[in-house]
């Protein structure tokens, strides 16, 4: 008994020890612009509302797999013309997301500035997206393990997925 009490113990101080160590990379990184959507709130609105999720992960990243209903709209190709095209009503709730919500913040403030007035972050991006234990579909729809993990700095945080790079 005093073993499993001690594995719970010590799984949830690694849990909010990895917790928030996301947190400081984020403050890090981030400013904080665009509003932050946990996955779990995402996978909430993903059943009950209609929402435009936007990967801004380079495209081979996107080849690799994705969140099911996300369309790509890139991080160095993107373009608040395409948006606009594709998304003409601004008030339209949007949720953009990178790896871990880092390129995603800049590309949610681009389009803050293009008049957008529903963007969320998803707070640690695909990678906690996977983590969380939520699918991921390759270029053809079907499910995969399959994330890429941009790179081996970046890997790290990816725990629960075959990581591609």
């Amino acid at each position: 008994m005093k073993n499993i009490l001690f594995i719970c113990v010590f799984l949830s101080m690694a849990s909010a020890t990895a917790q928030e160590s996301l947190d400081n990379l984020l403050k890090t990184f981030n400013s904080g612009s665009v509003s932050y959507i946990s996955v779990q709130e995402l996978r909430r609105l993903q059943v009950n509302e209609p929402i435009v999720i936007l990967d801004t992960r380079e495209k081979e990243e996107f080849d690799v797999s994705r969140i099911a209903s996300a369309r790509y709209i890139g991080y160095s190709e993107f373009s608040s013309e395409n948006i606009s095209k594709m998304i003409p009503k601004k008030d339209t709730p949007i949720v953009v997301y990178c790896s871990l919500g880092i390129r995603s913040e800049t590309i949610g403030e681009k389009l803050q500035k293009a008049g957008y007035t529903n963007i969320k972050n998803l707070y640690g991006g695909i990678f906690t997206w996977k983590n969380a234990g939520y699918q991921v579909v390759d270029a053809e729809g079907n499910q995969t393990e399959k994330v890429h993990a941009y790179s081996k700095i970046w890997g790290k945080w990816l725990l629960k997925a075959e990581k591609i790079y």
